[in-house]
């Protein structure tokens, strides 16, 4: 049976909410578990993969490709174990969402605190979209001027890519206000379709720029540095980008639910995701290595943004204009869940407030005159939340720096940390025997390399600001 849990203290992620529709009739199979798992994690950060590797060198870049995808990978196979409770082959509950596990192994303290990681990791990602979005719109702009006036052009386009942003805000908060947004099948869709393809022209961009070059660029020792204390704070800054781009764990649970059985679902869920981490591995290492290898050590933090590529032009532009697609629905999918949290926890708190509960209806002629339905509060709240995610991506514009911020803060406790205790708790694993010095172990290293990259992001970002 399904475990039900409190809706207040429910926390909803965005795949959640677009297969809460498929869940209940659980037909998916072990490809279908593989294509949600690619879809999530196939987006914006495979972008900074090249820069990344870059700063890491070709020994150490490739080997952190590795080491992230064997850690998700043990992460993933850990989750999939605690779907069913107490027992992982025949326990009667179903548990079909990563909170409701945190919850149910490891008490409601730590729920709390998941669901603040998820949340802040769920603002972080609106942040590197807003980011994202205005650097691949000037990109645009100037890559057509560079075609029509030469590549070595003045095509500036302002100093900043504040303008840009704040026309990225205002869309948001227009489509923030359209009702059951996640409902939108086709949105998951669209943003699918539109990832693969720029991630595919980036690779098929690079891969010309080395035949081109006739030869490898790069070195063992990656980007150099002005001294090594900066070196050091780069390769943890470069860890944190990596770290953004490969954890799945937060929608796994969710993407089980939705298995048929027998076979058991958590033998399928493993087979799906040892698949899927294959293929995102491969996939990373194409965006990663051939990046690095067109360009070395002037390898852009945004592999399409950064003007190692000028033609085809319209290649260029059409890869770009596909991020743009991809994000400007990806920001709401991210801010859904975030949204339906606080809107649900103030209905929940002041049932009777009219600002809050109610809703008045607006003929609109552009609509034929259907009838819309607007809430007070809710129009507030949204709003406010865009205004605050421009203004911090307007404040601090810096795509790499912010994407490893975001990355080291999420990753250990939601990748390491949850599905290790969990896994301690369920195999009820004795203090200091082997099995719990490895688990243990492994977490600890995990959490330094994250407080370590966690410190380099923030000092990239403090030295990009004010430096």
């Amino acid at each position: 049976m399904d475990i039900k849990e409190d809706d207040e203290s429910r926390v909803i992620t965005p795949t959640e909410l677009q297969l809460h529709d498929s869940v209940t009739a659980r037909t998916g199979t072990l490809w279908t578990a593989v294509a949600h798992i690619i879809t999530g994690v196939i987006g914006a950060g495979v972008l900074s993969l090249a820069w990344a590797t870059a700063e890491l060198g070709w020994i150490a870049g490739p080997a952190a490709l590795i080491a992230f995808a064997g850690v998700t990978l043990l992460s993933a196979f850990l989750l999939s174990d605690c779907y069913r409770f107490p027992d992982p082959n025949n326990g009667p509950l179903r548990l079909n969402s990563y909170s409701q596990a945190v919850k149910l192994y490891l008490g409601k303290k730590n729920e709390i605190v998941c669901g603040v990681v998820v949340y802040i990791s769920l603002f972080g990602c609106g942040i590197a979209y807003t980011i994202v979005i205005a650097t691949c719109s000037r990109a645009i702009m100037k890559s057509n001027c560079y075609h029509r006036n030469g590549h070595n052009a003045t095509c500036s386009y302002g100093d900043n890519n504040n303008y840009f942003m704040v026309l990225f805000g205002l869309t948001q908060i227009f489509m923030s206000q359209i009702p059951n947004f996640h409902n939108m099948v086709w949105l998951s869709l669209v943003a699918a379709i539109m990832s693969f393809t720029y991630s595919f022209i980036g690779i098929g961009l690079a891969l010309g720029k080395i035949i081109e070059n006739r030869k490898i660029e790069g070195s063992i020792r990656g980007i150099p540095a002005e001294n090594r204390g900066e070196k050091v704070w780069i390769v943890f800054q470069a860890l944190g980008n990596i770290a953004f781009s490969y954890p799945f764990s937060i929608i796994l649970l969710e993407i089980q639910d939705t298995l048929r059985s027998p076979p058991a679902e958590k033998q399928t869920m493993k087979k799906a995701s040892t698949v899927a981490v294959f293929i995102q591995t491969f996939f990373f290492f194409c965006c990663g290595c051939f990046g690095y290898a067109a360009f070395g050590d002037t390898t852009p933090g945004n592999l399409l943004t950064g003007f190692g590529f000028y033609e085809p032009f319209w290649l260029v532009d059409f890869a770009n204009a596909c991020i743009v697609l991809h994000l400007v629905g990806g920001y709401q999918v991210y801010s859904q869940p975030i949204f339906a949290a606080a809107e649900r926890s103030l209905t929940k708190k002041y049932p009777e407030n009219k600002f809050i509960a109610r809703f008045y209806g607006f003929k609109l002629p552009l609509l034929r005159g259907e009838t819309v339905r607007l809430n007070p509060m809710r129009m507030c709240l949204r709003t406010m939340y865009v205004l605050i995610t421009t203004g911090v991506a307007v404040m601090f514009p810096y795509f790499n720096e912010v994407l490893g911020v975001v990355g080291a803060l999420a990753f250990w406790p939601l990748a390491v940390y949850f599905p290790v205790e969990m896994c301690i708790l369920q195999k009820k694993i004795r203090s200091w025997t082997r099995p719990w010095l490895l688990l243990r172990g492994f977490s600890f290293v995990c959490l330094l390399v994250c407080l370590l990259s966690l410190v380099g992001s923030i000092y990239g970002l403090v030295g990009a600001k004010f430096g």
